[in-house]
């Protein structure tokens, strides 16, 4: 069985500082629309998006959420 990892993205809170992309550009990107991050492939629900991924994934996303200067992206084992 292929362990999985849930990102989650607290986009509103997002400054637009870039930290996520430098740490897995493949996963984020820079909305155009409103120089917010995206995770993409993730699903929006109430405001919160979020994405389950191979576990290879862990440890960029892992740098990601550490690198993010008002802590919005948590990353979970699951």
């Amino acid at each position: 069985m292929t362990k999985q990892i849930r990102i989650i993205h607290y986009r509103q809170k997002c400054i637009g500082c870039n930290a996520c992309i430098e740490a897995a550009e493949y996963r984020w990107r820079m909305s155009k629309k409103d120089g917010k991050s995206v995770l993409l492939g993730a699903k929006e629900k109430k405001g919160v998006y979020s994405v389950i991924v191979h576990e290879h994934e862990y440890e960029p996303n892992r740098e990601a959420a550490r690198n993010c200067p008002v802590n919005i992206i948590k990353v979970e084992k699951i």
